[in-house]
């Protein structure tokens, strides 16, 4: 790497160039101070940040202690929750608390709707999860398996009548008539402040009225009218020249339908940046969403094209006023965590930088840009999701770290808003006093089963082999969390001001599996859930358009609160005596997926992609997929459950299985590459086949059980290989 001497620090000379040739210019921002207010905090923090982590270990030792001393093999939950107490595992709870956050976006405050996550490094990704505040239903229906049978070749009208019927059927749902059905009506027009859905030329109402807010073109020949339900938008297009238009009795050619409500663009758990070059690209991203002027060149049937940022849609209110409707989703930030350091800057002690403080500095100077033009946020806040925080310490740090940010760039206090994810023990069982240390920056909380497991596992190692992973769904501490989660979000008032999330559907191609289950996300009072597409974005918005969030919020605060004891419910298996096809079948299934994701990290540079498992059907893996496969496997190696010759000979098998499911993969003979490199040709020089074994040989003495330290090493070592 090329290094560049400045303030203390030794910067490499990509990075330093993007910052001040790219980032910096547009702002009433000085270089010179940028560099010299950056590198006295960043030099203030690194310690702290560095003596966080180390707590983590300590921690983490005097549990594994606990378990291993014989008075304790009988485990008792009340000798436990004292013995975390008494190493301030456990914090203790103060007094009742409402969070103070302002100047927050209604689409994090009071429009409850899907939220997609992307990797930041793909900027054809980022565009369409930005532009995926908008989709058509027909599009999104007729696409998918929702509607049963196959799409065929061509236009299969069979097909677009079941999607239309269903659509229908939606709206007599959420947007019901007077009398009769909208699959009756034969004309749209509008009469002073009515609108009115001709049957049969008899006139016909919207029970409510209310829910009709505007329209474009003529009141007699409308052609879009927007309906509203639940804060969320439903234009109609009409079109008598569509071919879909042109054959329906209204001549309706589709449902634009509000999606993605927000966007998490990430920086972390889907995305392989291991160095300066990486980091740029991920930065360069942001910095042209920020700025509104990010482009990229598409193909799609044959065609180039521009696909840049979609324009914010105009409407015609019902009383004539005008009304603009933002076209993109509203977009947070998730930085890295506490623990990874980055080559790209070498500190004075010789030391690489803290990547979540880089992180931090870099994005926010970025989001400088939309302070201006309020493309993206319309209160000047900026949101960064900040992942893999274990308790309110760090919280607390994480809170220092943005008030300094916001003194160095020269930004109003808050304006830095904080998202927590909860997938750390550490951090649920202390989420009220975590949400506490950033009460008047906090905008967002949410579950996730992968990350979330995977520390259950690695704090809990020592107590004994853990559970079967499809048990875990059922476990007690999973139910209690999802429930915990919700119920202190609701009692530090996040209602009506910040999001309460769920996670994510894992299975693009199963949409109506989606359809029939995600509903309960909004029931369970999350105004926003997780999804891995534009199209599952659009149609998720159904359930947000048949569940009234803020209601559901209403009846989840009488309810019965989620039990501290049911948390630490440990899934420590209670038998042991499985038959070997069932441990060879989990091992197979952890092994194969941590395979499918790890080759396509190492080789390919790629955080996030649909990776089919053992039975071919693609699932969306990042990294915390592969934590919580590489802890299981660790923790029945530890337990004597299955032999270290046992689970090689299971990822050589499941290497080789990979190997075919990818041999005709189009992404690696793009960009000039030759071809997919089998693992299984040379098991002993394959950097990914390495990878992946040292993921689960070396799980046990991973901190917190992350992937991150070993996967950054041999991505570097790939790289520097080719």
């Amino acid at each position: 790497m090329n290094y560049i001497n400045k303030n203390d620090f030794k910067i490499n000379s990509t990075l330093f160039e993007f910052i001040n040739k790219e980032a910096i210019p547009g702002l009433d921002i000085k270089s010179e101070d940028f560099w010299e207010n950056f590198g006295k905090v960043v030099h203030e923090l690194a310690p702290i940040n560095k003596s966080l982590i180390k707590k983590r270990e300590t921690i983490q030792k005097q549990i594994d202690d606990w378990h291993k001393k014989d008075e304790n093999k009988d485990f008792n939950k009340e000798k436990y929750i004292s013995f975390l107490k008494s190493i301030s595992y456990i914090v203790d709870q103060k007094e009742d608390f409402k969070i103070n956050t302002s100047d927050v976006d209604k689409e994090i405050s009071s429009i409850a709707g899907p939220q997609l996550v992307v990797p930041v490094d793909n900027a054809r990704y980022a565009l369409n999860a930005a532009n995926a505040r908008w989709g058509s239903l027909y599009d999104a229906l007729y696409g998918t398996d929702v509607i049963p049978g196959e799409k065929g070749k061509g236009h299969n009208k069979e097909r677009a009548n079941k999607v239309i019927s269903y659509v229908r059927e939606f709206l007599d749902q959420v947007f019901p008539l007077k009398v009769d059905s909208w699959k009756e009506i034969s004309k749209i027009q509008i009469e002073g402040n009515d609108l009115i859905l001709l049957i049969k030329d008899k006139k016909n109402y919207l029970k409510d009225n209310k829910q009709f807010v505007g329209f474009n073109g003529e009141k007699t020949k409308p052609h879009s009218v927007l309906l509203k339900n639940n804060n969320l938008h439903i234009d109609i297009v009409i079109d008598p020249k569509n071919m879909i238009g042109k054959d329906d009795k209204a001549n309706i050619s589709d449902f634009i339908i509000e999606s993605a409500i927000s966007t998490i663009i990430d920086n972390e758990d889907s995305v392989a940046a291991v160095d300066a070059e990486d980091k740029v690209k991920c930065y360069r991203n942001w910095l042209g969403l920020m700025k509104g002027d990010l482009k990229t060149n598409m193909e799609k049937n044959g065609k180039t094209f521009v696909r840049k940022l979609n324009p914010d849609r105009n409407y015609i209110g019902k009383d004539g006023s005008k009304i603009e409707l933002h076209g993109r989703a509203l977009l947070l930030n998730r930085n890295v965590g506490h623990l990874m350091t980055n080559p790209s800057i070498i500190l004075k002690d010789g030391s690489e930088i803290p990547e979540g403080i880089m992180d931090a500095f870099i994005s926010t100077l970025c989001a400088m840009h939309d302070f201006k033009n309020k493309k993206n946020s319309r209160t000047k806040s900026f949101y960064i999701v900040k992942p893999k925080m274990h308790g309110p310490e760090e919280v607390a740090f994480t809170n220092i770290l943005f008030e300094k940010v916001e003194d160095a760039l020269g930004i109003k206090r808050f304006s830095i808003k904080v998202g927590i994810m909860d997938e750390e023990r550490r951090t649920t069982i202390n989420l009220k006093e975590c949400i506490r240390e950033v009460k008047d920056r906090i905008v967002f909380i949410n579950t996730g089963f992968l990350d979330r497991t995977g520390d259950e596992m690695h704090t809990s190692f020592e107590i004994g082999p853990m559970i079967f992973k499809g048990e875990m769904k059922k476990s007690t501490w999973l139910n209690s969390y999802e429930n915990w989660n919700v119920d202190i979000g609701l009692d530090c008032g996040f209602s009506g001001k910040a999001q309460i999330g769920k996670g994510m559907w894992a299975m693009p191609d199963k949409m109506k599996d989606m359809m029939d289950q995600k509903i309960v996300h909004p029931k369970s009072g999350a105004n926003c859930a997780w999804v891995p597409s534009p199209t599952a974005a659009t149609l998720h918005s159904m359930h947000y358009h048949k569940v009234s969030v803020f209601n559901e919020q209403e009846k989840i605060k009488a309810r019965k609160k989620a039990k501290l004891e049911d948390l630490l419910e440990i899934p420590k298996a209670d038998r042991l005596n499985w038959p070997v096809e069932d441990i060879n079948r989990e091992l197979e299934n952890n092994a194969q997926g941590i395979l499918g994701y790890v080759v396509r990290w190492i080789d390919q540079g790629v955080g996030c992609s649909k990776v089919p498992d053992i039975n071919n059907i693609g699932l969306m893996e990042d990294r915390a997929t592969l934590r919580i496969s590489s802890q299981h496997i660790a923790n029945w190696l530890h337990h004597g459950i299955c032999t270290k010759d046992q689970v090689m000979k299971v990822m050589k098998k499941m290497a080789t299985i990979v190997d075919k499911q990818n041999e005709k993969d189009p992404a690696y003979f793009r960009s000039g590459r030759s071809g997919y490199t089998k693992m299984s040709d040379d098991f002993d020089n394959s950097v990914a086949f390495s990878a992946a074994c040292d993921l689960v040989f070396k799980g046990r003495v991973q901190p917190s059980g992350y992937t991150e330290p070993l996967l950054h090493l041999k991505r570097l070592e790939k790289k520097a290989s080719v």
